[in-house]
């Protein structure tokens, strides 16, 4: 195979150095990544049904831990139970991918990567 004197591999000075820049923000992302990670599994958010008998409270990675149903709930019945935990649980699970994806954004923003 032969290459072109002076055309080396299509990279000039300039492209390296976008190169360089953008693997070092890549590794200051994943060393925030990392951080991030550890951030998410100690926070807890709360979720609950419209009438609040029902809370459900998970890590910010979405991990179950626990579900707390009101003594008045058990009152309407298992299908009202069962409806105000789906509830409680729908509302964690928004609660903690909203929390995630603020928290990536503000971990990504100002990150440019070259040709993208």
């Amino acid at each position: 195979m032969t290459q072109d004197k002076g055309k080396g591999f299509g990279f000039g000075l300039g492209k390296i150095k976008e190169l360089q820049e953008a693997f070092q923000k890549a590794q200051q992302v994943q060393a925030g990544a990392q951080q991030l990670q550890q951030e998410l599994e100690e926070m807890t958010i709360e979720g609950s049904d419209k009438e609040q008998l029902v809370t459900v409270v998970m890590s910010g990675n979405q991990e179950p831990r626990q579900v707390t149903i009101k003594p008045e709930a058990l009152e309407k019945g298992a299908e009202a139970v069962s409806e105000s935990v789906t509830a409680a649980m729908k509302d964690a699970y928004a609660k903690s991918t909203e929390t995630m994806r603020n928290k990536m954004e503000e971990l990504t923003s100002g990150l440019n990567l070259p040709g993208m």
